[in-house]
């Protein structure tokens, strides 16, 4: 098996079938069907059902994506090692992050890595639990992972380097300002006010649903899977939110105000990669991220529930 069958199976499965595949990678799609037959006599199991114009991935080849990409990763990894003897020039490295952490820290530290290695091409994707930044990390899609959870994450066979403690503020709503000149509130006082929440499953989600089963009189007006339309929403005057600290700065420059939310309820952001084999690009943005971990804030810690577990 070489590797050329692996990064045209890969095509396939990232640019969702044969046609677009083969355009990406400038060659005839006859030429691409006839490696993808290669690859799946070699292993004797079909990698895709066709159905119609469409290439739909078999069970074998699900199974197979995390081993490629390991394999093209590694094989990156040898390439990239060559090169560093005379610096690190170029190359690119794959980053998934939650989208909190998506916000702040990456944003600084991605400014920090472009400006020391402006010919290195960073792709950032995207993942909505710890669990997907792990597996990712993990199976070799990414080589470095930006997630945030309730409590410190520690996984086996992964390298964890703590970021963050961002503690959870309220966007408020300019519309719907009664607050005074406080910087910071009780949960209580969170009482006859409209909010935009987030699905279920968030740490930010896990706070207003504690003040509602607490009795706290407020009114989830919408409920928002994509977090992104968050700050949009209260810009629009639909209500207040609740976030992590990480959206302040574009909270202000937006010309919204916030305030800390008591008893403080923190956002752990930690930085996750593989062990071994990283990438010299990898290893360069590694250590702009221990340039930015910083002693974590002293303050008391609401724990929430189990279920509490996507939270970027």
């Amino acid at each position: 098996m070489d590797t050329r069958k692996l990064k045209y199976f890969l095509a396939v499965v990232d640019h969702d079938g044969f046609s677009r595949a083969a355009e990406h990678l400038l060659i005839a799609q006859p030429s691409l069907s006839q490696t993808i037959a290669a690859l799946e006599k070699e292993l004797g199991v079909p990698l895709f059902h066709r159905i119609g114009r469409r290439a739909v991935l078999t069970e074998a080849g699900k199974e197979l994506i995390g081993p490629a990409r390991l394999v093209m990763r590694n094989l990156d990894a040898a390439q990239s090692a060559v090169q560093s003897v005379r610096g690190l020039r170029s190359g690119r490295l794959d980053i998934v992050t939650m989208p909190s952490p998506g916000i702040e820290p990456l944003s600084s530290m991605i400014a920090a890595f472009t400006r020391a290695h402006p010919l290195v091409r960073l792709n950032v994707s995207a993942a909505f639990t710890p669990e997907d930044v792990i597996e990712s990390v993990r199976s070799g899609s990414t080589e470095i992972g930006l997630a945030g959870s309730p409590t410190p994450i520690k996984v086996p066979g992964v390298e964890v380097l703590e970021l963050d403690r961002q503690p959870l503020i309220l966007l408020v709503n300019p519309q719907s300002d009664t607050f005074g000149a406080a910087t910071t509130i009780q949960r209580e006082e969170l009482a006859g006010h409209r909010l935009v929440a987030s699905q279920r499953g968030s740490l930010m989600r896990w706070l207003v649903d504690d003040a509602l089963a607490r009795g706290i009189d407020a009114e989830i007006v919408v409920e928002v899977a994509h977090r992104t339309s968050i700050l949009p929403l209260v810009l629009a005057g639909v209500g207040h939110a609740v976030m992590p600290s990480s959206w302040a700065p574009l909270a202000h420059k937006s010309g919204l105000r916030t305030l800390l939310i008591e008893p403080v309820s923190y956002l752990d952001v930690a930085v996750l990669s593989r062990r071994d084999d990283l990438t010299p690009a990898a290893r360069s943005f590694l250590a702009v991220a221990r340039l930015h971990a910083a002693p974590p804030p002293q303050g008391k810690t609401d724990t929430p529930p189990p279920g509490a577990s996507s939270i970027g």
